[in-house]
């Protein structure tokens, strides 16, 4: 696969606090990568500078011209608590609005039929409605997709469904995906590359086997990790 982003001396600085220091890396086109590391390290800074939301130093180089999908962190159902919105009003918030059977279309790649398509979205469990977000990404076709945490509000077993649905997306829609996540068993399973960090520094890139040792966790998140291989379930 060839080089889809180079990352060169990246620095961020918010109220004055630095928080990231000469990072540099790179991304091949069709890779997974997961950016890992405890709450306050960085995660979701450094996406959003990637995107051009925050300010930074440095070079983010894209070496060809892409479409993104954004999936930011801590969107759930308790965000539109009490509010009477459909999947379909959700997914009309988009501009230019996209036609019924285009939306019932990207459902149907999330497992979601079109049953669902005006359904109260605060009534969806977790995990679906996770995936009706996943689907409101993927409906304008993006070639690179930004996850902060797709997971979170979602047990276990309901994650491990939604990093193997990804997994699948990734190689049927031919998509480059960043990925945050706490889960390090899903790192092993289905990341391409990984890149650790702390709250002090950046501390390793590069292959998941490789390069995620006992020590290295450790490292990474001040603790003693252990890794549980999650039994997937039926999509």
């Amino acid at each position: 696969m060839s080089k889809l982003l180079e990352i060169k001396n990246l620095n961020v600085v918010l109220d004055g606090h630095i928080v990231h220091n000469n990072l540099s890396f790179s991304v091949n086109e069709g890779d997974t990568i997961t950016i890992l590391g405890p709450n306050g390290s960085g995660k979701s800074v450094l996406l959003k500078a990637i995107l051009g939301i925050l300010p930074f130093n440095g070079e983010i180089i894209w070496n060809k011209k892409v479409s993104i999908g954004y999936l930011p962190q801590n969107l759930n159902q308790q965000a539109i608590k009490g509010m009477p919105l459909t999947v379909k009003d959700i997914f009309d918030l988009k501009e230019p609005v996209h036609k019924t059977d285009e939306v019932i279309k990207s459902l149907k790649l999330v497992g979601l039929d079109a049953k669902f398509l005006f359904k109260n979205a605060y009534t969806l469990s977790g995990g679906q409605f996770q995936r009706m977000l996943i689907a409101w990404v993927l409906i304008d076709n993006p070639q690179v997709v930004f996850l902060d945490e797709p997971t979170s509000g979602i047990d276990i077993g309901g994650g491990e469904n939604l990093y193997s649905l990804l997994h699948k997306l990734q190689q049927t829609q031919k998509l480059t995906i960043f990925l945050v996540t706490h889960d390090v068993s899903i790192v092993y399973k289905y990341s391409k590359k990984v890149l650790c960090l702390s709250q002090k520094k950046h501390l390793c890139f590069g292959e998941p086997k490789s390069i995620l040792t006992p020590n290295m966790l450790e490292q990474v998140f001040g603790m003693e990790i252990k890794l549980y291989d999650h039994p997937a379930k039926n999509l």
